[in-house]
C-alpha cells in the first residue's frame, strides 16, 4: 500500500480527550488569568512563599561551594594586602627610626660644636678647627689622626681640645693631616694643677684600671687630695696654656708601705668619641724671639773704633 495513501490522523481507538490545541488554549488562557490574579489580587504569594520555604535547604547546600570559594579567594586577597602594608610599615618604620638616630645624632653634634665655638673665642691663644678623621692603628697606643697638617700652619706639640677640655698633644705632622696622642696614652704626661689646693703634679695615661684613664703620679701619701678635685693644665711645660681642664680625681689609694699614693683620675674630654677639636699653638711658639744684640764696639787705645 503507498505511503501516500495512509491517514495521518490516528485511529479512533487513540483519540480521547481535548485536542492539543485546546489545551494550548486553556494553559494559555489559564497562565495569563493566574498572572493578573497574582499581580492585582497576590493569590500566588502564598504558595510563593510555602515553595521557597520547601527548596530553601537545597538551595542553601547548593551555596555552599560558591560561599566557600568567595571566602577562600577573599582571605587570600585580604592576606596579600595585610602582608604587603606590613612590609611598607616596617620599611616606613626603619626609615623614620634612621631618620630620627640621624637627628639625635646632628643635635649633639650641633651641641658639641656650639660649645666648641664658645671654647674658642674664651681662648686668647690662635686656634685651628679641625676634625677627627680615624684612630691610629696602633692597638697598644691611645691616638688620632686628624685633618689639618702643615698646609694649615699645625706645629709640632700643640695642644688639642674639644669642648670639655684638654684631649691631647699633636705629635706627628704631615702635610695635610696630623697625629694627635691622648691624654690617656701610656707615654702620655700632662703637668696640672689641683684647683682646690693649688698642688702642681704630672698626670700621666693609665689604662690599668680602665681604657680612658689617667693616673697623678708622684704624689705624697699623705697629699691633700680627695676624690672630685678638678685638675687644670698648669701651664708650667711652656706647651698647655694655664687653666684647662683635664681630669677629674676619681679613686685615691693610700698605703702605708708606700711613699706615693695611687690617684686616679678621669679624663675631662671625650677621648673615645671626639668628632671636632681645636689645635692651639703651643705656648712657646707664641713668645716672640728676641733679637740679639750685636756686640759693642771694641775701642782701642787710640780711641779708633773696630
Amino acid at each position: 500500500m503507498p505511503l501516500g495513501t495512509l491517514d495521518r490522523d490516528p485511529p479512533p481507538f487513540f483519540r480521547q480527550g481535548p485536542s492539543a490545541l485546546s489545551k494550548l488554549a486553556v494553559c494559555s488562557a489559564l497562565a495569563f488569568f493566574l498572572m493578573v490574579a497574582d499581580a492585582r489580587f497576590k493569590v500566588m504569594q502564598p504558595l510563593r512563599v510555602a515553595l521557597a520555604t520547601v527548596l530553601y535547604p537545597a538551595q542553601w547546600l547548593a551555596m555552599r561551594p560558591v560561599l566557600a570559594y568567595q571566602g577562600a579567594s577573599y582571605y587570600l586577597s585580604s592576606l596579600t594586602a595585610a602582608q604587603t602594608a606590613q612590609q611598607d610599615i616596617i620599611k616606613k618604620h626603619n626609615l623614620q627610626s634612621q631618620r630620627a638616630n640621624q637627628v639625635e645624632q646632628l643635635a649633639l653634634e650641633n651641641t658639641r660644636l656650639r660649645k666648641l665655638l664658645g671654647l674658642r673665642e674664651r681662648l686668647q691663644s690662635p686656634a685651628t678647627a679641625a676634625q677627627v678623621i680615624y684612630d691610629a692603628a696602633d692597638p697598644y697606643s691611645r691616638k688620632v689622626i686628624i685633618d689639618k697638617g702643615i698646609a694649615d700652619h699645625i706645629g709640632l706639640g700643640s695642644p688639642v681640645l674639644d669642648e670639655s677640655g684638654v684631649l691631647g698633644q699633636v705629635t706627628r705632622v704631615y702635610p695635610l693631616v696630623s697625629e694627635v696622642t691622648l691624654i690617656t696614652d701610656r707615654d702620655h704626661a700632662i703637668p696640672v694643677l689641683n684647683t682646690r689646693t693649688g698642688a702642681r703634679g704630672v698626670a700621666y695615661g693609665d689604662v690599668s684600671l680602665h681604657v680612658d684613664a689617667m693616673e697623678l703620679r708622684f704624689m705624697a701619701a699623705n697629699a691633700d687630695v680627695t676624690e672630685g678635685d678638678l685638675l687644670t693644665t698648669s701651664g708650667v711645660d711652656g706647651v698647655y696654656p694655664p687653666g684647662l681642664p683635664v681630669a677629674r680625681i676619681e679613686k685615691v689609694e693610700r698605703r702605708v708601705d708606700a711613699a706615693f699614693a695611687r690617684i686616679y683620675c678621669v679624663p675631662l674630654a671625650l677621648v673615645s668619641g671626639a668628632g671636632h677639636v681645636v689645635v692651639l699653638e703651643a705656648v712657646t711658639a707664641q713668645i716672640p724671639s728676641r733679637p740679639v744684640p750685636e756686640p759693642p764696639p771694641v775701642v782701642s787705645r787710640r780711641g779708633v773704633a773696630k
